[in-house]
């Protein structure tokens, strides 16, 4: 028989919980009634309560008698957040939590996700140095295999159109085209710093070097051979928005150099958005329009890094917001030229996520991705 009793009136109240979803190491705030004694504590001897996922035990990184922070320990998942205090239990909230689904990687940007639903993850690595594998494949099975070997320092990763992966390299300041098998081929060569690559609805390939560029290239095909691999031609000096150009390299737009990367993601209205992050706790996400004309989307988070976009158009970014760290939503309001901010997930140390086509998603911090139950239908990228 349980000594703790829920069904008291001085029982502590659990109202709602925030934000919708946590990786462990992020907090949860709960707002509620009754959650610390009513007996005035002491130094000596708090009265805190006691908070837990299902039976895993959590740190309270606050208590008050209306609010509580408690931090996601190691090894949680989705369960029933409770509080128990003077031998009381209070009503369970369900707490939506990610699981990892592979470790001991260097991220730095967001996965990659195919047609078929299998995921893509880097292995990025010092600079300069090589490591063993750069590529991870994760199946829907959750089996996890390497892809792909030779790459030095992966920035970024996007499937094309051809549904090929696309892999970026800092060091190299090159384009890498992989085949599903795994077959590696040059695709693209001197784009300085080459972190950030999204493709365009045309199939055309942006690329941010983070010295200062965005780079368009578009690439070549004959209508009667379309399997012929893309040919570029260098050519910062022709018009990058004239459509009968085709197999060449232009510069996009410019924006100030960062000390770390440069992110981009498309709206669904072809806008190109970038994130520049850097140290600063109040940053530009930026939008340049299919002409190059770049203006400030929204200001206001703490260093912003991966985005990605659902069906209905709302920016979902790797950022800080109000001091918190995780997936912040900027979604458009009618009465508002400002986007209406919330953090979605909370976790310290998130750099990127993408969606997959089940209403979840693959949330990256540096080292590891996690699975995610958002409920969040993901705009497809390919």
């Amino acid at each position: 028989m349980s000594l703790l009793h829920s069904s008291r009136t001085d029982a502590p109240h659990l109202d709602r919980l925030y934000p919708r979803s946590a990786i462990p190491g992020g907090s949860f705030e709960v707002l509620g009634t009754q959650l610390m004694s009513p007996t005035q504590p002491t130094a000596a001897d708090p009265e805190l309560p006691q908070a837990f996922f299902g039976e895993t035990p959590a740190h309270l990184d606050l208590a008050r008698p209306t609010r509580a922070v408690i931090r996601v320990p190691t090894g949680a998942i989705s369960s029933d957040l409770s509080f128990r205090r003077d031998g009381l239990a209070s009503n369970p909230l369900h707490a939506n939590i990610g699981v990892p689904m592979v470790e001991d990687l260097h991220v730095i940007s967001n996965p990659a996700v195919d047609a078929e639903g299998n995921l893509f993850a880097m292995v990025s690595g010092p600079r300069g140095e090589q490591v063993p594998v750069s590529i991870f494949r994760i199946a829907r099975d959750l089996q996890v295999t390497a892809f792909v070997h030779q790459i030095l320092n992966v920035s970024a990763l996007a499937f094309g159109p051809d549904g090929n992966l696309y892999a970026s390299s800092r060091t190299e300041g090159a384009i890498y085209r992989i085949t599903p098998a795994g077959a590696i081929s040059t695709f693209a060569e001197g784009m300085g710093i080459a972190t950030g690559i999204a493709f365009d609805r045309d199939g055309n390939l942006f690329v941010g070097d983070r010295s200062g560029t965005i780079f368009k290239i578009i690439p070549s095909r004959l209508p009667t051979s379309p399997d012929i691999p893309f040919s570029l031609t260098p050519s910062s000096a022709l018009d990058p928005h004239n459509p009968n150009r085709s197999g060449e390299i232009f510069v996009f737009a410019t924006l100030e150099p960062s000390t770390a990367f440069y992110h981009l993601c498309f709206r669904p209205d072809g806008v190109l958005m970038v994130t520049t992050p850097t140290i600063s706790s109040h940053q530009n996400i930026y939008a340049i329009d299919p002409h190059g004309t770049t203006t400030t989307y929204y200001r206001g988070l703490g260093r912003p890094q991966g985005m990605a976009f659902d069906v209905d158009g709302n920016l979902y970014v790797a950022a800080s917001l109000r001091g918190h760290r995780g997936i912040v939503r900027l979604r458009d309001t009618p009465n508002s030229t400002t986007p209406e901010a919330e953090l979605i997930v909370a976790g310290n140390d998130l750099i990127g996520l993408c969606f997959l086509d089940d209403g979840c998603a693959a949330l990256a911090t540096n080292s590891t991705i996690f699975h995610a139950d958002l409920g969040i239908e993901g705009l497809p990228l390919i």
